[in-house]
């Protein structure tokens, strides 16, 4: 690229919305760019390059907040900071998801149990309750630090 690009070039390159772009420049996690005389922002191939990091980064779930940390490295010139930064970020984060895996699959076992019960079990309670969502004691719970554990 030889030639600045115009945010909507920016937007076509990268396949973010322009919208999208100024967002990143207000909160930080994209450096303002420099500009014409007349106001128009001009990207260069770095801010192709920084674009395109942050989509990446945000398509793998990585907060605005941790990603301004991340650029604020990159800001610096920071370079060699980055990858071990990074690293840490991305095992953290992925043990969330390995949590929220976790949570997700008693849920379905949860799901697949009332499911069953239902398709086997015609009869009403004689209580007149209806005790067709309960899971059999496994339900999920919220422990004191907020997070899912399941009853036992």
């Amino acid at each position: 690229m030889t030639r600045p690009l115009t945010i909507g070039q920016l937007a076509r390159t990268t396949g973010m919305a322009a919208k999208t772009i100024r967002y990143y420049e207000q909160v930080g996690v994209l450096p303002p760019p420099s500009r014409t005389a007349a106001g128009y922002r001009q990207y260069t191939e770095d801010g192709v390059q920084r674009l395109l990091f942050v989509r990446r980064a945000r398509a793998l779930g990585l907060s605005l907040e941790r990603l301004r940390g991340l650029t604020a490295a990159l800001n610096g010139g920071g370079h060699g900071s980055l990858r071990p930064r990074l690293l840490e970020l991305l095992r953290t984060h992925r043990s969330g998801v390995q949590r929220k895996i976790g949570e997700l699959e008693l849920l379905q076992r949860q799901l697949d149990r009332v499911l069953r019960r239902l398709r086997t079990s015609r009869r009403q309670s004689p209580a007149g309750g209806c005790h067709c969502l309960e899971t059999g004691g496994s339900e999920p719970r919220r422990n004191g630090r907020g997070r899912t554990s399941t009853r036992r």
